[in-house]
């Protein structure tokens, strides 16, 4: 599913698009959520039903472990549900989840490149999420397909796993054009 509404924003074809976005979204991680949930029903059911014979650290340690397992399950998987990708004239912004956490913004001044891949797994970076690795730089991988990796100026590189990402690299591209060619042949720069 993706979302382009700078592109039905300009009055004419001829005319570029401001803002570029795109999303993707892994449906597998709600599973997943469910999980966690279950693991928190299950902490909550075994301090209420507390019928342990054992004594009460066992039972503590049970409640704790079953209540942290499924606040880390729920939360670390509602986090990455989807990924939300805004390119604007400035800047490249990634949101995760739905209350747009954890949040990185890249300034286009920052980027000296930008790829399309047509295929990357979570199996490459480790699993899903924020990830980070040292020969490989830092991703944002919500599910496997094609991605949008652009490269740094101080060498590293960032990818995010985005529906139709090889749009996105043609408007980066351009927006990295125009600022490269700085004013216009005939305009006064000032002196």
């Amino acid at each position: 599913m993706t979302d382009h509404p700078g592109n039905a924003r300009h009055g004419s074809s001829r005319t570029p698009a401001a803002v570029w976005t795109g999303r993707a979204t892994n449906r597998f991680q709600w599973l997943l959520a469910v999980a966690g949930a279950g693991c928190l029903a299950l902490g909550v059911k075994l301090a209420v039903d507390s019928a342990w014979s054992s004594g009460i650290a066992p039972l503590l340690m049970s409640v704790i472990g079953c209540l942290a397992a499924g606040l880390l399950i729920l939360f670390g998987t509602l986090a990455f549900v989807h990924v939300a990708v805004r390119v604007d004239g400035d800047a490249l912004e990634v949101r995760c989840g739905h209350i747009g956490l954890p949040r990185r913004r890249i300034l286009l001044t920052q980027v000296v490149g930008a790829d399309f891949v047509p295929r990357v797994t979570p199996r490459q970076w480790g699993g899903w999420g924020y990830r980070w690795r040292p020969e490989q730089g830092t991703a944002v991988v919500v599910r496997r397909g094609e991605a949008l990796v652009l490269s740094l100026g101080d060498g590293r590189t960032f990818t995010v796993t985005v529906d139709d990402a090889e749009a996105a690299v043609r408007f980066i591209r351009d927006r990295l054009h125009l600022s490269a060619a700085g004013p216009r042949a005939g305009t006064p720069t000032g002196s």
